[in-house]
């Protein structure tokens, strides 16, 4: 069953039938294996009937028996594979190395979509001749529908449950007359299971242990395409009656696009998921639509001389099963989308503080404008469904700093303690003082790949950090935490339900991010901070006008599916409007109109109105999924008096998410930032070098001191807007270049100074400083790729020869994304 999709479009479906079946808890069980790039285990996936099938009657039960004519269609050209034999349970004797856990080494046989032809073998596993046809034999029966690609599916079964000792708690009758009988006891256990009060989470995850353990009682015929596994259960027609609980014995394929399998700056090997376009489908199947929020518990087996870090709320401590084999436990207890699921498995060192931990500080006169109301919001009940909720236990709600730890490559070690092990509290204080209750029990940081296509990338309890905000000092670094820290609550705590409003994850965090920064900096004067927050936002607009000029204006809606925005088919399955779309991966419209939005409103209302407005939609919306106008209606009901003064919920969307270009609203501010004191020091040394570039490019010998100009120390921000300015020079000749380098230390900068240097390199042919160039494509590949394009547009030898030795060197390690764009660039 595969969406009718257009291979011209670059859309994503999410084929899951989740208003038929809902999935509530997935329990893995994993093996790695570095030799053939190859994870390999089961999934069992826990269900409930969908919202449409919840209820009784044959119009509903009659509904759920198909997908969408109109949107889906049922491939043919795909086997449906009949129950198979002798799955070889994974064999406690294995050998062992140093990185090949579990390497069996069995070439894989399996056809392009990983499905076992008859008379097939792979690992142990053999298919049965009698293969069915979907088409004929299964249009009656109901289809549970997956997400997955890129996957070896091997076997399906369903799972006894009712064989569980002890499950007997869980029934309302212990005899059983019929098959019937003993089918409904199951999916009873498995109902009074996934419903069990949130008081009872060890209890309900003991029981989940047990049912994955349980033996298979039947297999199921399945099918895989593009993007989907389709299972069925023969004479099955209706979800209430299809087995709640599955088993799927898979393996992941080395070009699956899930994780990513490289090595770590010490030459390591390691392996993690890298925030594809596609999520989790290449890692294990699953329902990808957002409203399919689950819990999920994972086992991994791995050598011992790895570390495996994941999104689990618990810190795991490895158990020893045999000799050079560890085993890590992971779970969390609180619903969310299996996008969020996130491991990282490497020789990961933990870097810890030699010396005493400082006492956590955080500016005081800003962090007093958004504190008052904080201890009164965590009064009254959550809106979510029933998880172990910090949002109602006092003394989570009064944590300041939560537990933390830092991971990286041993070579990094050093760099990790002398920035990030100061950095992490203050930027946890500074959030707390902001928004309150942090949302999750624990995090883990961790410097991840150079091959890593962004600066960082927040999941529950774990936050992903390019090696880039490593250098040049702590504000690169210290604002990049902050933003990430901010997904815990927008992105995360509180998630969008239409994938395409990316706004309300990425504009709330980049605007969050200079609320953080400006409590965590000590000892920062209130108008100095503003003054940083408006060199700030001049920087993003410019960098929003750029972006609006040379892109598409279909890429520049926040909105892009309009007044259909969280609407999805009868079946749940739905498209998601450029998610394949490589550019649009390194795009930052999302971030900065919707950081634009928010200010705007913040500027409008107050701040000290705003953050407690803020504060009470947080409590109110935590654990949920939202769109744009549940925000919006929230904000102009709780403020009503905006409403007097032109806002309403559809001015506001007109104007800001539902139109291309830059928002009138935001013409009519961007002059403001020019007057910033900070703005008017670049202004002026941008002056004084346009005339040192003068007077360099007349060839005078000036050696008199007088003659020598004086220029101020500049922040970093400043720094960025300077050579953003001397960019639009035609000319800067050589001697003013090496003055400008020798002058900053441009070097020794952060990657968003060096980015910056390395454009004024290129565009100038400044051939002395082409390693530099070199060293910044290799080592910050987050920040780089737009580069290429600057090598390439000059139409110079040398420097195209430079883009094409960086491109093969790190093309192997790019991600898919980044590859495909740099790509188009040189050939």
């Amino acid at each position: 069953m595969e969406m009718k999709l257009d291979p011209a479009k670059d859309d994503l479906p999410l084929m899951a039938n989740t208003r038929h079946m809902l999935v509530k808890h997935y329990v893995l069980d994993l093996d790695v294996d570095f030799k053939s790039q190859v994870i390999e285990g089961t999934i069992v996936l826990f269900f409930e009937p969908g919202s449409r099938c919840k209820k009784g009657g044959s119009a509903g039960e009659g509904a759920c028996l198909s997908q969408s004519d109109e949107t889906c269609k049922i491939r043919t050209s795909e086997p449906c594979h009949s129950p198979v034999t002798n799955v070889s349970a994974r064999s406690s004797k294995t050998g062992y190395n140093d990185f090949a856990v579990c390497a069996k080494g069995e070439k894989d046989t399996s056809d392009k979509n990983g499905n076992h032809s008859n008379g097939e073998q792979a690992s142990g596993i053999s298919s049965s001749k009698n293969c069915c046809d979907i088409e004929n034999h299964g249009s009656e029966d109901f289809l549970l529908v997956l997400d997955c690609c890129d996957l070896s599916v091997l076997k399906v079964e369903e799972v006894d449950v009712a064989a569980v000792p002890g499950i007997e708690k869980f029934t309302r009758s212990a005899k059983l007359t019929d098959a019937e009988e003993l089918r409904n006891l199951r999916n009873q256990i498995v109902h009074e299971l996934v419903t069990l009060p949130a008081d009872h989470w060890r209890e309900q995850l003991y029981y989940y242990t047990r049912c994955s353990q349980a033996p298979g009682c039947g297999e199921l015929l399945f099918s895989t395409g593009t993007w989907s596994l389709e299972i069925r259960k023969a004479e099955v027609q209706a979800p209430r009656d299809f087995p709640h609980a599955i088993r799927i014995w898979y393996k992941t394929k080395p070009e699956g696009r899930s994780v990513t399998w490289t090595t770590d700056q010490s030459s390591r090997p390691c392996v993690y998921t890298m925030g594809s376009p596609i999520n989790n489908r290449a890692l294990f199947p699953c329902q990808e639509p957002p409203v399919a929020m689950s819990t999920w518990q994972t086992t991994v087996r791995t050598a011992s001389c790895l570390v495996v870090l994941m999104s689990g709320e618990n810190s795991a401590e490895p158990a020893q099963l045999q000799e050079g084999l560890l085993s890590w436990y992971y779970y969390v207890t609180m619903p969310m989308p299996a996008s969020t699921f996130t491991i990282a498995i490497g020789c990961w060192t933990e870097v810890k503080q030699e010396s005493h931990t400082a006492d956590v500080q955080t500016n005081n006169e800003i962090s007093s404008l958004f504190s008052r109301a904080d201890l009164r919001l965590i009064e009254g009940s959550c809106g979510h469904v029933a998880y172990p909720c910090r949002f109602q236990n006092p003394a989570a709600s009064s944590q300041l700093v939560i537990p933390h730890r830092v991971f990286a490559p041993w070579c990094l070690k050093d760099h990790c303690a002398e920035i990030l092990l100061e950095l992490i509290p203050q930027c946890l204080s500074a959030a707390h003082a902001t928004l309150g209750t942090h949302p999750f029990s624990r995090l883990d940081v961790l410097i991840v790949p150079p091959n890593f296509s962004s600066l960082g990338m927040a999941s529950p309890h774990i936050i992903f950090l390019s090696q880039s905000v490593l250098t040049g000092g702590s504000h690169l670094c210290g604002t990049r935490l902050c933003h990430e820290i901010a997904h815990a609550w927008f992105g995360l705590a509180i998630g969008a339900r239409d994938w395409t409003e990316e706004w309300i994850s990425e504009g709330f965090a980049t605007y969050l991010e200079d609320v953080f920064w400006a409590v965590a900096q000590q000892q920062l004067p209130h108008d100095e901070a503003r003054e940083q927050q408006a060199l700030k936002a001049l920087l993003r607009w410019r960098r929003l006008r750029d972006e609006v000029q040379n892109s598409e204006e279909e890429l520049q809606v926040l909105r892009p599916n309009k007044e259909n925005t969280g609407e999805v088919s009868e079946s749940g399955t739905c498209i998601i409007k450029h998610g394949l779309n490589a550019e649009k991966i390194f795009m930052q419209v999302h971030y900065l109109k919707g950081y634009f939005l928010l200010q705007s409103l913040a500027k409008r209302i107050g701040e000290a109105t705003y953050f407690e407005f803020l504060r009470k939609f947080v409590q109110k919306f935590h654990g949920q999924l939202i769109l744009s106008q549940d925000f919006l209606y929230m904000l102009l009901e709780d403020i009503p008096e905006q409403k007097g003064y032109g806002l309403s919920v559809e001015n506001i969307i007109g104007a800001w998410l539902d139109t291309s270009g830059i928002p009138k609203p935001l013409l009519e501010e961007c002059q403001s930032w020019d007057q910033c004191r900070l703005v008017q020091q670049v202004n002026d040394e941008v002056t004084k070098w346009i005339q040192v570039n003068q007077r360099a490019r007349k060839r005078r010998r000036r050696k008199r001191r007088q003659d020598e100009v004086a220029f101020q120390k500049l922040l970093p921000d400043q720094l960025v807007l300077l050579l953003e300015s001397l960019l639009e020079e035609k000319t800067l000749c050589l001697r003013t270049l090496q003055c400008l380098e020798k002058t900053y230390h441009l070097d020794e900068q952060d990657a968003e100074v060096r980015h910056r240097w390395c454009e004024l390199v290129v565009k100038h042919k400044y051939t002395t400083r082409y390693a530099e160039v070199e060293k910044f494509l290799k080592e910050d590949q987050a920040m780089g790729v737009y580069l290429y394009g600057e090598l390439m547009v000059n139409e110079d030898a040398k420097q195209q020869e430079l883009a094409h030795k960086c491109f093969a060197a790190t093309q192997k390690q790019m991600d898919v994304s980044s590859a495909k764009v740099v790509a188009e660039m040189l050939f």
